[in-house]
């Protein structure tokens, strides 16, 4: 039989029988025995005797070669035909475990989707939950009332007790979507060196408190306001220093040069530019000379971030380009401004550029991949920057 098989339809092997018949036609090499009186003749028919003495035994050997081919090529043909069948079978089974990977994948997507839900408003039901004990705790929820003309009283609420019970929501909003403390305190731990040496530092939008917790492990004195008094509860009940209130009445409130240093991360994107031009005019005055100031704010010129992050926070009034704080920060009489762009977009999720061995396999002109190169290097620098950017500066 040949060493090579045929292929008969898609996958399938058979067989190969082209030199069956040569098999069956030359196996026999001794040939039979011819009639002739003549010398000639008889000398032929004594040198096929003496071969066939010598090949006899080759000429068996094939005989019994090809007769066992011949007899076990119909076992052969129906062993091929079962493996197929099996390997069909293989191949049904395969794609019915495909299927069925890509449903559980599916349904596990969709759990996952789900879970993250429900955690969501668990997380939020949990901080609902808290503001309405401590609303209770103060005795503002059925405090006040007001009496009717019968017998029994109306209860009022407090002025602006809807909007507390609701600040829960933004604390919720923040664990899910601006990440952990813990991954918030690992962002903004580089701003603590610039703080270094100084106290009576204002975290205005202090949150949770990640960046008063690093001051006070710093030995840095520091307080923190916050307009979301579930925020501000939260700051307290880690015994920090925090206060609800509005940023620019706190700062009018406090005396000129009393401040060791100002920091607000993620709160600029949030003002009107005329509360914030008169946010840093105050901060100015109250500031004490050479106290930084820190603001952190998300980068509009990154595309991603700008998409991804600045837009999906509906409390975020104007994006800000970092040119335009540096502008307003020098405008307002800080000195030594400066830009530090954070969280870099990753390099591995970026547009990529051709290389030189993908040019030379694909067999590319050189000045398409300079041209191709130069147009991703601009993308890139429009869609994938930095994320996050900080305007920090000096009162002279």
């Amino acid at each position: 039989m040949s060493d090579t098989a045929t292929t008969s339809g898609p996958g399938r092997l058979t067989p190969d029988r082209t030199q069956l018949q040569r098999l069956n036609t030359l196996w026999q090499i001794i040939d039979a025995p011819t009639g002739g009186g003549t010398l000639r003749a008889r000398l032929a028919a004594t040198m096929r005797r003496l071969f066939a003495r010598v090949l006899a035994k080759q000429q068996e050997f094939n005989a019994s070669l090809v007769d066992h081919i011949n007899r076990n090529t119909p076992v052969f043909d129906q062993v091929t035909e079962r493996m197929e069948d099996l390997l069909d079978e293989i191949r049904r089974h395969q794609q019915m475990l495909l299927a069925r990977e890509h449903r559980s994948e599916n349904v596990m997507h969709a759990l996952t989707a789900k879970h993250d839900e429900l955690r969501a408003a668990v997380s939020t039901l949990q901080q609902a939950t808290q503001n309405l004990k401590r609303e209770i705790q103060r005795g503002q929820i059925g405090a006040g009332s007001v009496s009717g003309s019968g017998s029994g009283s109306v209860p009022v609420p407090p002025p602006n007790q809807l909007e507390a019970l609701d600040s829960h929501k933004y604390v919720g909003f923040e664990d899910q979507f601006r990440g952990s403390s813990d991954e918030i305190r690992q962002r903004i731990s580089e701003y603590v060196p610039i703080f270094a040496g100084a106290g009576d530092i204002l975290d205005i939008g202090c949150g949770r408190g990640e960046f008063l917790k690093l001051l006070r492990e710093h030995g840095i004195s520091a307080r923190g306001i916050d307009l979301n008094p579930s925020m501000v509860e939260v700051c307290r009940e880690q015994g920090l220093d925090a206060t609800t209130s509005d940023a620019l009445d706190y700062l009018r409130r406090q005396p000129d040069g009393s401040l060791g240093g100002l920091f607000a991360a993620q709160v600029v994107e949030h003002l009107e530019p005329r509360y914030l031009t008169q946010l840093l005019d105050a901060a100015y005055d109250k500031l004490r000379p050479g106290a930084p100031i820190v603001l952190e704010t998300i980068n509009p010129a990154c595309w991603f971030a700008f998409f991804e992050s600045y837009i999906r926070d509906i409390t975020h009034v104007r994006p800000l380009h970092p040119d335009t704080l540096k502008f307003l920060l020098v405008a307002s009489g800080f000195q030594q401004a400066e830009i530090r762009y954070r969280e870099p977009y990753p390099d591995a999720e970026k547009l990529q550029p051709l290389t030189g061995a993908t040019v030379a396999a694909g067999g590319a002109p050189a000045d398409w991949a300079e041209t191709i190169n130069a147009n991703v290097e601009k993308m890139n620098r429009l869609l994938f920057t930095w994320m996050d950017y900080a305007a920090i500066a000096r009162r002279s």
